[in-house]
């Protein structure tokens, strides 16, 4: 199972009792505020959930693994999660 934003849209509306159009606003503004920051290169913290970071990857050799055809990876940014020690003892 998944959650989307519609869950989380949904799940505002019923435990605050804010309109739907409200708690659209509230999700689409959280999730624009992390990727912002991660866009910055910021580490976001979530507490009681975990840190998200970026790290930048060197290019590198790779192949695809169906046909073994040799290509260069390019270089990039990723995002990295790190859960949080309540999250960890969660799970």
């Amino acid at each position: 199972m998944s959650i989307t934003k519609a869950d989380l849209v949904n799940l505002l509306n019923q435990k605050l009792g804010l309109p739907k159009k409200d708690c659209i606003q509230i999700v689409e503004n959280f999730f624009s505020e992390i990727s912002e920051a991660l866009a910055k290169g910021e580490e976001v913290k979530l507490p009681g959930l975990g840190n998200f970071s970026t790290s930048y990857k060197k290019s590198r050799p790779g192949r695809n693994p169906k046909t073994g055809e040799k290509h260069q990876i390019k270089a990039r940014n990723v995002i990295n999660f790190k859960a949080g020690k309540k999250l960890r003892e969660q799970l």
